[in-house]
């Protein structure tokens, strides 16, 4: 494992109980970081941070990011705790079921669309003013390759991550006067709960299109993201970073 330095820097990792964000937690604490997981999962979130307490700094805030004035108190929580907030990962999303569009109810559609879009403009909303105020802030957002692609009986998922992709490159630019770099990663599916929300024939559509013919390892997301959040990238902003294993062709 490469070391990535980043000391004395606070971070919040939305999703953070569990999987990919459970992960990039870890990795940020053995790369020096204090962490704060946000999760709406209390009992989850708990446990967590009582396994990586052995790591580092861990604190929680238990929250909903599809509630503005949760994620504003969860903000207060963490300022409260480290002073600053330097890091920020907007990792919480929901598949939704699969099904077709003319199926899709639309009650389900809205709830995906709530979690995985909106969910991260409001962690944007709340934290870019602290990160603008003391000069400095790494962001990624966590999109999809079916962001890039759609993926069909998944509209409202691939909608949502499309619309990840378009919202980190505005504010990529929107903040490129500053010293705070905004960028998303594109990963194929990993092997974590979020499977349990979706049909194994839709797994197996997923597997079939990646060319290493696996999937992702939540530890290979970890690395590329700790490597986006750190200050060593201080240029590029409103990227999009593949962990397809060779789906995207763009």
């Amino acid at each position: 494992m490469n070391q990535i330095d980043l000391k004395n820097k606070s971070a919040v990792v939305t999703g953070g109980a569990q999987g990919i964000g459970l992960a990039i937690a870890e990795r940020f604490l053995v790369s020096g970081a204090s962490v704060c997981l946000w999760d709406r999962d209390e009992k989850m979130v708990y446990k967590t941070a009582a396994s990586l307490a052995s790591k580092g700094r861990v604190e929680t805030a238990v929250m909903d990011v599809t509630d503005l004035e949760s994620v504003k108190n969860a903000v207060s929580q963490t300022k409260d705790a480290f002073d600053s907030i330097d890091i920020l990962v907007c990792n919480a999303g929901i598949a939704g079921p699969t099904m077709k569009v003319w199926e899709y109810p639309p009650e389900e559609w809205q709830n995906v669309i709530d979690i995985d879009l909106t969910g991260v403009f409001n962690c944007l909303h709340a934290v870019t003013p602290i990160m603008i105020e003391q000069n400095y802030g790494r962001i990624v957002n966590v999109s999809s390759v079916a962001g890039k692609d759609g993926n069909p009986n998944a509209a409202p998922y691939s909608a949502a991550k499309a619309g990840v992709i378009a919202l980190t490159k505005s504010l990529g630019k929107e903040l490129a006067e500053f010293d705070i770099a905004v960028n998303c990663i594109t990963p194929a599916a990993a092997k974590t709960r979020i499977f349990d929300q979706i049909s194994e024939e839709h797994i197996q559509y997923m597997l079939s299109k990646i060319p290493r013919n696996r999937f992702l390892k939540v530890e290979e997301a970890a690395s590329m993201v700790t490597w986006l959040c750190s200050a060593e990238n201080s240029f590029t902003t409103g990227g999009v970073f593949d962990l397809s294993g060779g789906r995207s062709t763009y």
